[in-house]
C-alpha cells in the first residue's frame, strides 16, 4: 500500500537549498549517509490540472497568512520573485531558492483536503 510520497527538487547548488530547509525553513530532516538529507515536509495534497502542452509538475507551499509569512521569511534574507497576486483559488508569490529556482507560496482560498 502506498504510505507517502517523495518529492525532489533539481538544484544548480543542492547544498544552498538544503541548507535553506532546514536552517530557514526549520525542516526536521534526517541524513540519508554522506550529508543527503531528507526533509520532513507538512501534509500534502495533489491537485491533476488538464495541459494540452508539456507535462510538468510543479511544488507550492501552502500557508494560512500570506502576508505574515512572507514577513517572517523576509526577515531572514528570503528574496520573493513575483509580487502577489489573487487568484480564483488564493494569494499568490514566490520566493526564491539559493541555488537559483524559484517555488511557489501560497494562502489557499479553496477548501483544502487536510
Amino acid at each position: 500500500m502506498i504510505n507517502g510520497a517523495h518529492v525532489i527538487i533539481y538544484s544548480r547548488d543542492a547544498e544552498a537549498d538544503r541548507a535553506f530547509l532546514r536552517d530557514v525553513l526549520g525542516y526536521h530532516h534526517v541524513d540519508a549517509g554522506h550529508g543527503w538529507l531528507i526533509f520532513r515536509l507538512p501534509p500534502a495534497e495533489v491537485a491533476v490540472h488538464p495541459t494540452e502542452g508539456e507535462t510538468s509538475h510543479e511544488l507550492f507551499l501552502k500557508c494560512d497568512d500570506l502576508t505574515a509569512t512572507m514577513a517572517d521569511l523576509a526577515a531572514k534574507g528570503v528574496e520573493f520573485t513575483v509580487p502577489v497576486t489573487e487568484e480564483r483559488w488564493g494569494l499568490r508569490t514566490a520566493l526564491r531558492l539559493p541555488g537559483g529556482s524559484d517555488l511557489g507560496l501560497y494562502e489557499p482560498r479553496h477548501p483544502v483536503a487536510i
